[in-house]
C-alpha cells in the first residue's frame, strides 16, 4: 500500500477520539428505543476499544447529489465541495446521503475548516443527542490535511444500499411508541468510496456504516451520530 493510500484512509479511521461522555449522550435516545435490545445500543455506546482497531470499518465518500456549487460552478464558499444536507424526512434516504458525504472529500478545492463546516451543517441541532465530536473525528488533522492537499487527494462514491439494523427493526416491532422521544433512526448504508490523487493513483474500496438519524415530524432528518461497528 503506498503512502498516498496509507494517508488517504485517516477519512475513515478515527472514531477512537470519541470521548466516552459524550458518545453516550448522543445516543441516549437510541438507547431508549432498543432498552431491550442491547446487541444494537453497543455499537453506539460500549465499542470504543474495537474501534481503535486499523481495521475498524468506520466512515467517509461522493454525495449522492453533486456537490452544493456557486454562481460560476465553484464550490460554495465557506462548504468547499461538501455537499449541503438534503432537505427530506425519509430516514433511509437521508442516511444515505449522509454516508456519501461523510465519505467524500476534496482537498484540491477544500480546506480542513471548510470539510468540517461542510459536515457541521449535517448535524441536528439538540445538543442533548448530537454528537459532533465523534464525527469531526473523521476529519485528519492539519498536518495530514495538508499532506493529502499536496497529493491533490480525493474521494468520490457511490450508497448502493440503506437498512434499518434488525436489531432495531425488531425493538421498534417490540415498542412502537419508543421512538416518538427522539424520533432517531439508526441506520446501515453500504457503498463503495473510490480515491484518486496526483499522478493517477488511486483505487475503490466496498464502505459500511451504522448512522443514528434524526427525522422529527414535519422537519428535516438530521445526523446524530457515527457507530464505532455496523450493525447488520
Amino acid at each position: 500500500m503506498s503512502r498516498s493510500r496509507t494517508r488517504s484512509t485517516a477519512l475513515h479511521r478515527h472514531t477512537a477520539d470519541w470521548s466516552a461522555k459524550r458518545r453516550i449522550l448522543a445516543v441516549t435516545a437510541v438507547i431508549a428505543v432498543l432498552v431491550t435490545v442491547a446487541g444494537l445500543a453497543a455499537y453506539f455506546t460500549g465499542r470504543g476499544e474495537q474501534a481503535s482497531s486499523p481495521s475498524a470499518p468506520s466512515a467517509p465518500a461522493q454525495p449522492s447529489a453533486p456537490p452544493s456549487a456557486g454562481k460560476d460552478g465553484d464550490p460554495t464558499p465557506g462548504r468547499g465541495s461538501v455537499a449541503a444536507p438534503p432537505q427530506i424526512s425519509d430516514p433511509l434516504a437521508y442516511g444515505k446521503a449522509a454516508a456519501a458525504m461523510l465519505w467524500s472529500y476534496d482537498t484540491r478545492t477544500t480546506s480542513r475548516d471548510q470539510q468540517l463546516a461542510g459536515m457541521r451543517a449535517w448535524m441536528t441541532d439538540e445538543a442533548k443527542y448530537s454528537d459532533w465530536s465523534g464525527v469531526q473525528a473523521q476529519v485528519p488533522d492539519p498536518v495530514l490535511w495538508s499532506r493529502m492537499r499536496d497529493n491533490a487527494q480525493h474521494a468520490t462514491a457511490q450508497i448502493t444500499q440503506a437498512t434499518f439494523p434488525s436489531a432495531f427493526k425488531q425493538a421498534l416491532a417490540d415498542d412502537p411508541a419508543a421512538l416518538t422521544e427522539a424520533y432517531i433512526y439508526a441506520v446501515t448504508a453500504t457503498g463503495k468510496q473510490t480515491i484518486r490523487w496526483k499522478g493517477g493513483g488511486g483505487g475503490a474500496e466496498d464502505r459500511s456504516v451504522t448512522l443514528a438519524v434524526q427525522c422529527r415530524p414535519s422537519a428535516d432528518c438530521t445526523l446524530v451520530s457515527i457507530a464505532p461497528l455496523v450493525a447488520p
